[in-house]
């Protein structure tokens, strides 16, 4: 008997110790702390290179990164990951998140090339563990967004939807709103979601605010400022750690010419995830008001991060950029 009783204290401490090590994981990813992450799971993997949480969580350091060229590292992370534990759900997400993120970086002659197997790594994920929310929005993004030839399409990423409405109604009602989102019918995705309560599930959560989110900046892209602002501030509302609703709002106070309310909520957004994008943008707004050597600084900061920029919006950094340099030489 006691013998059996220690084995079983035994595996249950082992049982603990796995859930606190995601737990950590999970907390520093939530605050964004990548480099943390990187480290204890690296030093993890030196001791056990099979270690599914560690896998897991450095490829999605990187991938949170946005370290383009760092994205088969993480690749190759999904990759062990399967191979070790094929049985388990997370590590074919990983797999396919990570071949998502490498193929879109390289082009779209690329992404034609992975989307096979991309798809399969979701719908394996999700045939593995039918309650896993976070796949099961990844396959629906997989659907709306590759086209029939390589298995995309709008009628299985409904059928997804009225499959997933069985397993959690909440995330089956906010999957038919990002359908109703894509085929520009804003309001009725606005009321759809507006109706839901914060789900308790970290993935529909997610996805209710970046549904938020995506409907304030279509407002926007729009020229409809008020309803961009109620739904910006709304998501904001319900999500006080998201960054993205304070950078819709930024860049509506941008369109608006209301440029120092736009440089106070842009600095809101750097405190809480630097990025190249919000520095390029406060170089925008400085620029605009006369602040030349505060634009130039900014415009320097978005170009030095090693988290790429947008082709665009970089190539137009570098010219303002070579501007005010070449008025503050003259």
């Amino acid at each position: 008997m006691k013998s059996i009783f220690t084995g079983a204290c035994a595996a249950f401490c082992l049982l603990l110790s796995a859930q606190a090590a995601a737990n950590d994981y999970s907390a520093l990813l939530k605050t964004r702390k990548f480099a943390d992450v990187e480290r204890i799971a690296s030093a993890k993997l030196a001791q056990d290179p099979a270690n599914v949480d560690a896998l897991v969580a450095k490829a999605e350091a990187i991938l949170a990164s946005g370290a383009a060229g760092r994205f088969e590292e993480a690749v190759k992370l999904g990759e062990a990951c399967v191979s070790v534990h094929p049985q388990l759900s997370n590590c074919h997400l990983t797999l396919g998140n990570a071949l998502g993120a490498k193929a879109m970086s390289n082009g779209i002659m690329s992404a034609m090339g992975y989307a096979g197997t991309i798809r399969d790594a979701f719908k394996k994920a999700v045939e593995l563990d039918p309650h896993n929310m976070e796949a099961r929005f990844s396959l629906l993004q997989y659907y709306m967004q590759a086209p029939a030839i390589v298995g995309g399409g709008s009628g299985k990423a409904k059928v997804l939807a009225a499959q997933t409405a069985s397993i959690n109604p909440d995330g089956g009602k906010l999957m038919l709103a990002r359908l109703d989102a894509s085929d520009d019918k804003l309001d009725k995705a606005e009321a759809a979601v507006l109706a839901m309560p914060t789900s308790s599930n970290e993935a529909v959560a997610e996805g209710q605010r970046d549904l938020m989110v995506n409907l304030g900046n279509k407002y926007l892209s729009d020229k409809r400022f008020a309803d961009s602002e109620r739904m910006l501030r709304e998501a904001f509302k319900r999500h006080p750690d998201s960054d993205g609703a304070l950078y819709g709002l930024a860049r509506l106070q941008q369109e608006q010419g209301k440029h120092r309310e736009a440089l106070a909520t842009m600095e809101q957004v750097t405190l809480m995830n630097p990025r190249p994008s919000t520095w390029y943008r406060i170089g925008q707004s400085q620029q605009a008001l006369g602040e030349k050597a505060k634009a130039t600084a900014a415009y320097e900061k978005a170009l030095a991060f090693k988290r790429a920029m947008s082709p665009k919006m970089k190539a137009d950094a570098e010219d303002q950029l070579k501007a005010l340099k070449t008025k503050a030489g003259g």
